[in-house]
């Protein structure tokens, strides 16, 4: 993102550790001062995509968090499917397919870039606070 990383974690291949991301996202933010309800939400979203949908069996996500110089806050997840991700329209009924949405709506911007020899992809959002 062109500002330094605050924070790096690998994500645990299972739903349960949705859950360790947020607190590693309130620890980080700690010393910043700011809500950190927004960043948890979209850290939640990103990393739940990742381990449900672009992750397989030994394969390592990675979420990052840093500040960029305007104060915006940053994350990005790092997984190896390299499968672009976009908003899906969502079943009224249904329980799932909203997440991307609620990114969107949420941050300054979102998106995905490929990483090199097809080795997967970053997810990322910027927001602003």
């Amino acid at each position: 993102m062109g500002d330094a990383v605050c924070g790096e974690m690998v994500v645990k291949r299972d739903l349960q550790a949705v859950a360790e991301v947020r607190r590693f996202v309130r620890m980080v933010m700690g010393g910043w001062a700011v809500d950190d309800f927004v960043p948890c939400l979209i850290a939640s979203e990103l990393v739940t995509n990742a381990l449900r949908y672009a992750s397989g069996e030994g394969d390592e996500v990675i979420f990052r968090i840093g500040r960029a110089r305007d104060g915006a806050v940053w994350v990005e997840v790092q997984d190896s499917d390299c499968v672009m991700p976009r908003v899906q329209s969502a079943d009224l009924n249904g329980e799932s397919g909203r997440g991307l949405f609620v990114v969107e709506e949420l941050t300054r911007c979102w998106g995905a870039r490929p990483l090199a020899e097809g080795a997967g992809k970053v997810v990322f959002a910027i927001l602003d606070l």
